[in-house]
């Protein structure tokens, strides 16, 4: 089957299966919030992106990847709530290490009492087994949003695979026709704007894949057509 990112609330997770590592999609809770497992196909370490809601899918998730119920990581994206009902309930079961964006870290061990492991800083690299994620700051639906980019490597040989491609977790951060909200305040909106351009649109290529916090995933072909439009706009 080939990936789409297309998911629904109560169906199936999404499986993309590239040359180093497998990403599942899976969504969760009543606001649609989209989960990713990461696996390293090499050692079979586990990172999640976001546990947004109803723990037992998330742990079921775990489970499809990990016939041992590996999780290593926790990366929580950003503070807002939505984004981390579940986090408490899967670390207590998993034993996972939490990461979240540095400025985030204490709003997320407040809500959840789940202390933040690792504060997680523009250019920081994440592990998986072998693979590394980037971490990219986002700053401005929150002070502290962060996104994860992983690249394929030089050689692949797996259907669909392209080499070099990237693949970004932008949280709520960027989704197909725009930014996240920034409430309607001008200067959050033009510092995520400015993120996400100089830190996303000038770096990587038009045929990296956006895998967003909510609803359907998209690329940065897509979406850079629009982006003065986004501005003109203000949100």
């Amino acid at each position: 089957m080939t990936y789409t990112g297309d998911v629904r609330p109560g169906g199936p997770s999404d499986v993309r299966v590239l040359d180093e590592v497998e990403i599942r999609k899976v969504s969760v809770g009543p606001m649609d919030n989209a989960a990713y497992l990461v696996t390293c196909r090499r050692q079979h370490a586990q990172l999640l992106v976001d546990a947004a809601d109803e723990p037992d899918r998330l742990l079921a998730l775990v489970r499809e990847g990990s016939g041992a119920a590996r999780l290593d990581t926790v990366v929580t994206t950003h503070g807002h709530p939505d984004h981390h009902r579940a986090l408490a309930s899967v670390v207590a079961v998993t034993g996972a290490t939490v990461a979240a964006g540095a400025d985030d870290a204490a709003a997320v061990t407040d809500a959840t009492g789940v202390p933040v492991d690792r504060a997680l800083r523009d250019g920081d690299v994440v592990l998986v087994g072998h693979v590394t994620l980037e971490v990219v700051a986002l700053r401005g639906h929150t002070d502290g949003s962060v996104a994860l980019v992983y690249r394929e490597p030089e050689h692949v040989g797996e259907p669909g695979a392209v080499a070099g491609r990237a693949h970004v977790f932008t949280g709520d951060s960027l989704f197909p026709g725009g930014v996240g909200s920034t409430g309607g305040d001008a200067v959050r909106f033009d510092r995520l704007l400015t993120d996400v351009v100089e830190r996303l649109f000038d770096r990587f290529g038009d045929d990296t894949w956006v895998y967003p916090g909510h609803g359907r995933d998209t690329t940065l072909g897509a979406e850079r057509p629009h982006v003065d439009e986004w501005r003109a706009r203000g949100w």
